[in-house]
């Protein structure tokens, strides 16, 4: 997450902290898919910040840091993949939001399936699911701590995908190319669900 990077630059003594997080709320970047994203909250960067290996210079300044991640997201999100990403989400900033999801729920090796449980809830609803994401990951965001059956009903917020149908608030996490893939290129099925084992890997189902 945002939090996490900016967390890490402090403390390698790269950039303080609140620099970072001021910066990212109010410094407008010049980039087209950050265009429609309001100034005056620093979450409007989460997705964004191209998680890589990168190299930076201690005590940086906290607009250059920024940059050189949304720079690393600007080359390796093509124009083809941006047109692609309004033809199946809506949007840029949708596809990053369903690949930070991904990002959040994978086991490693099912980015795709997941995708196509993200998109058949989206698209097809069930009189069952009827629209509802219902994904943990997006209420950890909020709460930053193991969810809870009682979370489900009683946390109020636009990332409970279990009380707001669609998609969040926004991004939960900066995805990888691997998510990011997946959210361009889900897997033809009709699962609408998947449950993790002992193991640690996913099994998806229709019902």
């Amino acid at each position: 997450t945002m939090e996490q990077i900016f967390r890490l630059l402090d403390s390698k003594g790269v950039c303080d902290y609140d620099n970072l997080m001021e910066t990212a709320a109010e410094h407008d970047y010049n980039f087209s898919f950050l265009k429609d994203l309001p100034l005056g909250d620093a979450t409007r960067l989460e997705g964004y910040l191209f998680p890589d290996t990168d190299e930076f210079y201690l005590g940086e300044q906290a607009l250059y840091a920024i940059n050189r991640m949304l720079v690393n997201f600007d080359a390796k999100v093509t124009d083809d993949m941006r047109e692609k990403a309004v033809d199946i989400a809506g949007s840029v900033h949708n596809l990053v939001i369903i690949a930070s999801m991904i990002e959040k729920e994978t086991d490693g090796e099912d980015q795709q399936n997941i995708a196509s449980v993200i998109y058949n809830r989206l698209n097809n609803p069930t009189s069952e699911t009827a629209g509802f994401l219902q994904i943990d990951a997006t209420l950890y965001y909020v709460t930053g701590r193991l969810v809870t059956q009682e979370d489900y009903e009683t946390v109020d917020s636009p990332y409970n995908t279990y009380l707001y149908k669609g998609l969040p608030a926004g991004p939960i996490s900066n995805p990888g190319m691997a998510s990011i893939y997946a959210a361009l290129n889900p897997a033809s099925t009709k699962y609408y669900y998947y449950a993790l084992d002992k193991e640690g890997t996913h099994h998806f189902f229709k019902t």
